[in-house]
This record gives C-alpha cells, structure tokens and sequence, in this order.
C-alpha cells in the first residue's frame, strides 16, 4: 500500500492564530510536526498543506513538502483531498496527522499505518481511558468500538451508560475510550466524503467523523499506549513545551 502522509496547516486559529509557526524550542510547530512524521517508516510522501504563503514560505525553508490549498475548506478532511489532488502522485491511502500535535509518536502513525489493506476505508486512532476527568470531559470525543474494532459511534457524552453503577466505579467495571483525532483514508473513499453534505449526527455532536458513519462508510480504529498533546491555545503550548523541553 503506497501512504501519503499530509499535515494541514491553516493560519488563521480562533483560539491560537498563526500557531503553526509558534516556537517551541527553537523551532516551529509545523517544523516540529514534520520532523516526527518523518521518523514514521511506512509512509512513502509528507507533505504540509497550508492556506498561507507564511506557512508555505517557513515549510520551504526548513526543506519540507507543501503545497498550496484553499482557503474555503470547511475541514482537514477536505484540505488532505486538495493535497491528494495536487501531488499528482498515486496513492492508496492518505494520512491526515494534526498539524498542531508537535511531539507526536512517529509509532501511532505507523500503527495505524499498518492495518491499511486495501479493505478498510477509513482508519483512526484511540487510547483506553484511565482518567475520570477524561472521562466526564465533554470537549474529549469518545468512541465506542465492536468486537472487530470498528467504530460504532463516536460522542462527547460517556459512553456507553453504565446503569445501576456509581460515576465513580464506571472506569474499574468498562474500558471507555477517547478518540484521538488521526485519520487514514482509502483514496476512493477520501473523494467520496468530500462530496457528503453535513449531516444532522454530526450537527448535533459537532464531530465530522459522525458523517462518515452516517452515511454507511466503516472506520477501523487501533488502540494507541500513547497520549496525545495537541496544542489549541497559548497554554496548551506552554504545557507540552515544559513537559517535553524542560527536562535535561
């Protein structure tokens, strides 16, 4: 399976505008973004792409890949399918890896890169809940997964609904997952998604991925060990720079 790998970077951010290009450690995020997916092994191309000739401009010198998009996207989704596009290259599956998650583990991507057989249609990523604050947390998207780790349903809401137990025991009596916001797509599959209308469970929970689901596409997910640190705010920076940089 031939694996393009694709970060979207926009420049405008309501929270955290121009945050691609925020130092961290003296480089910027998109660079530090870039040099983990690079470490990843089973992706054959990287490439960044950016709505902003700044960030197009800064992928070029530090010697990345990018290419131009739209402003208009209404997603990463539809961003990742303008890059397909433009490469020009062929490929069976497309990776789209978040463009604010700086230290991302080069071995998610792999993982989830690995079960691309040219069956499955979508892919992502999900890691065992251990938190009760994660938990009730209705801003971590949560994923309910059958017996073949195909998702079911995806919810800000704790689910499934542990009946007649007590909030404070549901993570000693289910495993409850948090979804972890990397996608694979199948090439035929990315182009059809792009075309899909918004659809009312994704209006109702605001989470995209439930338009794929509605509209009858599967998504397989694998269980990840790792955490994910994506970065929304000036905070959220300043946390994952002291975790990451501050020790020796």
């Amino acid at each position: 399976m031939r694996i393009l790998g694709v970060i979207p970077a926009r420049y405008a951010s309501v929270r955290f505008p121009a945050k691609a290009l925020a130092t961290i450690g003296g480089k910027s995020m998109i660079q530090r973004v870039y040099e983990q997916v690079s470490k990843a092994g089973l992706l054959h191309d990287i490439v960044v792409a950016t709505d902003d000739v700044r960030i197009e401009s800064h992928v070029l010198e530090f010697g990345g890949n990018v290419v131009m998009t739209s402003t208009e996207h209404r997603s990463g989704t539809d961003r990742c399918y303008e890059a397909f596009v433009k490469n020009g290259a062929s490929f069976d599956y497309v990776i789209n890896i978040q463009g604010d998650e700086p230290f991302i583990h080069p071995e998610q991507i792999d993982q989830l890169a690995g079960i691309l057989n040219g069956d499955i249609q979508l892919g992502t990523m999900v890691k065992v809940i251990d938190d009760p604050e994660v938990l009730f947390n209705e801003n971590v998207p949560k994923a309910i997964l059958n017996t073949h780790n195909d998702v079911l349903y995806f919810s800000r809401q704790t689910i499934p609904f542990l009946r007649g137990v007590p909030a404070d025991e549901w993570l000693s009596k289910h495993r409850f997952y948090k979804h972890i916001g990397i996608y694979a797509y199948r090439t035929d599959v990315l182009a059809l998604i792009t075309r899909l209308d918004v659809s009312p469970l994704e209006k109702a929970e605001a989470l995209e991925q439930l338009r794929w689901l509605e509209n009858g596409f599967s998504i397989r997910a694998v269980v990840t060990g790792h955490e994910s640190h994506g970065v929304d705010t000036p905070d959220d920076l300043a946390t994952v720079t002291k975790k990451f940089l501050s020790e020796p």
